[in-house]
């Protein structure tokens, strides 16, 4: 299967600290890549060496076959970019920010006119296209960002963390276009911290963790390699003050989180734990309103291979 995305050896120094280290993975045609983890992870630095916004210090990339340094203008052709970092012209309206990114990308007349009123409808912000951006929302703001990197029709999008501090409306949004252009057989490789966000949309998520690659996988299949860490969501009708310590000394129960009026419980045998929970339960009488059992999720997974890393000795 042809590659979208081939990277070897991929390296950034600053300051003679490596900041990506030496990682290698490949982004096959058509998928969306997830690439993951927190922010000063390396994250959006690789993704600069990826589109020539940063030269790398070692190793190599190649976009559809072009390598970025040695056939830049043949690689760069085959992308779009949408940064974190708005890149809006905040005192041009909406439909000139658009043409003018699509004469950078040297888009004829007729088709960016085209274009740039069909990525405006897809937007919902069609309406609006004569108003300075100036005026709009943060939301707002994002997806013509995004539709600016669409204007020259790319086979391969970067999006830096696309939904990041968003509101629901241009979350969704957002997500709607990500599948559409997917289905249309645009590869999209997204850089984000959002766990949750990578486990729905993409099909692979690379896992970095302070410069270096910690996994690539089907977040399914990710999940699949700690299956011990299994869990049992619970909430009660009342909770009395001293409930964690309890239930963090229930038999078969490693670690107990509360997250809003739910605990999860984590343990390596979801029915056994149970017995002793509604044992727990029954004797202090608490009236559960939900009990739920999970397998691992991809949250778990990032936190027990950076704690991998973290313990194995890696700085």
């Amino acid at each position: 299967m042809e590659n979208a995305v081939a990277v070897s050896g991929l390296t950034k120094y600053y300051n003679n600290i490596p900041v990506v280290d030496h990682v290698s993975f490949n982004v096959r045609v058509g998928e969306i890549f997830g690439f993951l983890g927190p922010n000063g992870a390396g994250k959006t630095t690789t993704m600069n060496m990826l589109t020539g916004l940063t030269e790398p210090s070692e190793g190599s990339a190649a976009l559809f076959g072009y390598d970025i340094q040695r056939e830049a203008l043949a690689a760069k052709r085959q992308l779009g970019i949408v940064p974190e970092i708005s890149n809006i012209y905040d005192d041009l309206p909406a439909w000139d920010n658009l043409i003018f990114t699509a004469e950078l990308y040297h888009v004829g007349r007729r088709e960016r006119t085209k274009r740039a009123t069909e990525l405006l409808n897809l937007f919902d912000l069609f309406d609006r296209r004569t108003e300075k951006v100036k005026g709009f929302s943060k939301g707002m703001k994002r997806r013509i960002t995004l539709a600016m990197g669409l204007m020259s029709n790319p086979r391969l999008l970067f999006l830096d963390e696309p939904t990041s501090g968003l509101d629901v409306h241009s979350t969704l949004i957002i997500k709607d276009v990500m599948k559409q252009l997917n289905e249309e057989g645009v590869t999209i490789f997204m850089t984000t911290h959002n766990i949750e966000e990578a486990s729905v949309t993409c099909e692979r998520v690379a896992i970095i963790h302070k410069g270096k690659i910690a996994a690539i996988d089907a977040p399914e299949k990710l999940k699949t390699t700690i299956e011990s860490v299994q869990s049992i969501e619970v909430a009660f009708e009342r909770t009395p003050s001293e409930i964690v310590h309890d239930l963090q000394n229930l038999p078969l129960i490693s670690e107990v989180h509360k997250a809003g009026d739910k605990f999860r419980l984590y343990t390596h045998d979801p029915a056994g734990a149970l017995s002793g929970l509604c044992e727990y339960a029954t004797k202090n009488n608490l009236r559960p309103l939900s009990v739920n059992t999970f397998g691992p999720s991809l949250e778990d997974v990032f936190v027990r291979l950076t704690e991998i890393r973290a313990t194995s000795g890696e700085k």
